[in-house]
């Protein structure tokens, strides 16, 4: 193995950061999968800017299909009350195992509890 390292691998220091955000949240220890998924989730982030980069400089793409493109392969996630919504028709429709129901609920409650007292 070379000491050369590959572009997409996080720098030393923010693998260093995902530890130390993971802990003060979860002070039991670290779940490794979390910090793979973060790890792999910048690799496939930075090799996406990568490829942005290049339509910008070479396919002569205007800046609204580049942007177009990075949104389309890095949606946003749903909305809590998006969520909320799907797990209340999965409730409704009696769609989920006990265990995805208990999840649903406490979807729906902490959806709930982010609306403003009236």
């Amino acid at each position: 193995m070379t000491n050369q390292q590959h572009p997409i691998t996080p720098p030393l220091e923010l693998a260093q950061q995902w530890i130390n955000e993971y802990l003060n949240e979860h002070p039991e220890g670290v779940d490794v999968e979390v910090l793979v998924v973060s790890a792999a989730q910048w690799g496939a982030d930075q090799e996406l800017l990568a490829c942005v980069n290049y339509l910008k400089q070479c396919a002569s793409l205007e800046e609204e299909d580049v942007i177009e493109f990075y949104n389309y392969r890095r949606p946003k996630p749903p909305s809590l009350k998006e969520q909320a919504l799907t797990a209340l028709h999965a409730v409704a429709t009696g769609a989920n195992d006990t265990r995805e129901q208990h999840q649903d609920l406490d979807t729906i409650r902490q959806a709930l509890e982010a609306l403003p007292n009236d």
